[in-house]
């Protein structure tokens, strides 16, 4: 797949750095797989869920959540955001859109 938007990773573990190993083993492992679609990407992500069009990851023990858009068919992810848990509880990515 082709992720684009690292920079925002790099961005968010910057601020975090434990969030540092869990977002380049979700990004080396997004590079390296195709998914055929949402249910193809569940096994490789349990935790993936589809949230108002958008997909959302646990990442880092449940402690960060990251949001994006990923295209199966063709093949792209774009990352929208990444938040701590209660940053995405608190709702105001869903305004993002």
């Amino acid at each position: 797949m082709h992720v684009i938007a690292k920079p925002i990773l790099i961005e968010f573990w910057a601020r975090h750095p434990d969030a540092e190993r869990p977002l380049e083993a979700w990004y080396r492992t997004m590079r390296a797989e195709v998914f055929a679609d949402f249910n193809d990407l569940r096994a490789t992500f349990a935790s993936a869920d589809y949230v108002d069009g958008l997909t959302v990851v646990n990442v880092g023990g449940n402690k960060y959540r990251l949001i994006a858009a990923i295209h199966c068919n063709r093949h792209k992810v774009y990352v929208r955001a990444v938040l701590t848990r209660e940053e995405y509880d608190r709702g105001g990515w869903k305004r993002r859109k």
